[in-house]
């Protein structure tokens, strides 16, 4: 690795590390913002002004809002992250067990989505400007135009409602064999390979063309290299790099669709337990779950960024 390819890499973490301080500053002032008080919402509508005065005061809720912030971000960098108002338990200990769950939906849905995606935008590039090319490109706009709550909606009407293939909710917890896996990972995964493999498909087949479009692979087309042969043997392996930064750039959206998702088909992760929490303005838990994703996408992100800057041939 040069000097050049060094500080580049070193310039694009040291931006990483600012926009995640930005972040958590967004994070924690965009909670305390959420209407209602939470004493209040902990203690009812019943309770005395006093009861409220003292909650709020032994949660510290009192204090100025930065002094708050301040104590927060020293506790996240001890591995810190507080304790839950609602369920009055360390919110590490909540949160473990859901994100578990939102690892595997995200995983089984990488594992379904990327060959998936990858064969057709592959597949399309390969052979561009066909009726078979068309109908990927059709499709594939389709797909991006469609929300993801349209998509888990359509999802649970067709495959639950009418055809009562599969059930509408997915409990993780009830899996005991590969039909119970099956069935409880149908639903949400199918939304998200639709959400994640489109943009994968479009970011593939672009860097496939582009790099069919270089002059070592005509010069390997005049010398009668079968077309298979060129993009697996040329194109490919000039490609990989835009084609892991598409991958790692689609997956990122697997965040904001597991939101939706797991809402809508009532999956135990990590998402529902950050929406279940915005209803008891459980702030810890909140801002916990909030940086997480916000931590999940920005590493995504910078290593999009880090393989775009590797795998850039003027830097080598």
């Amino acid at each position: 690795m040069n000097r050049q390819v060094l500080s580049l890499v070193m310039s694009r973490l040291f931006v990483a590390v600012i926009t995640l301080v930005i972040v958590s500053f967004a994070v924690f002032f965009a909670t305390t913002l959420l209407p209602g008080d939470t004493a209040t919402i902990l203690l009812g509508q019943a309770a005395t002004p006093e009861a409220v005065e003292g909650l709020r005061k032994a949660m510290h809720l009192d204090e100025p809002a930065l002094f708050r912030f301040l104590r927060w971000i020293v506790g996240l960098l001890q591995g810190d992250l507080g304790t839950s108002y609602a369920n009055e338990m360390p919110v590490a200990a909540l949160i473990a067990g859901r994100f578990v769950n939102t690892l595997k939906l995200a995983g089984v849905t990488a594992l379904f989505s990327v060959p998936i995606a990858l064969t057709l935008g592959i597949t399309a590039a390969m052979l561009r400007g066909t009726l078979y090319d068309r109908i990927v490109t059709v499709i594939t706009i389709g797909v991006i135009s469609v929300p993801e709550f349209m998509v888990a909606t359509s999802a649970a009407l067709i495959f639950a409602v009418y055809l009562k293939w599969l059930p509408a909710l997915s409990f993780a917890n009830e899996v005991h064999s590969l039909t119970d896996l099956l069935r409880v990972y149908a639903m949400p995964v199918i939304t998200l390979t639709f959400v994640v493999s489109a943009q994968m498909i479009r970011m593939t087949r672009a860097a496939v063309i582009e790099t069919l479009n270089t002059p070592y692979v005509e010069m390997a087309l005049l010398k009668g290299a079968s077309r298979p042969r060129i993009v697996f043997r040329h194109a490919l392996p000039n490609a990989l790099g835009p084609i892991v930064n598409a991958v790692a750039l689609s997956l990122s959206y697997l965040l904001g669709g597991v939101i939706i998702v797991e809402t809508i088909f009532n999956y135990p992760g990590i998402a529902k337990l950050m929406l279940d929490a915005v209803a008891t303005r459980d702030l810890p838990l909140i801002q916990s779950c909030a940086m997480i994703f916000c931590l999940g996408y920005l590493l995504l992100i910078t290593i999009a960024d880090i393989i775009a800057i590797l795998s850039n041939p003027r830097l080598r």
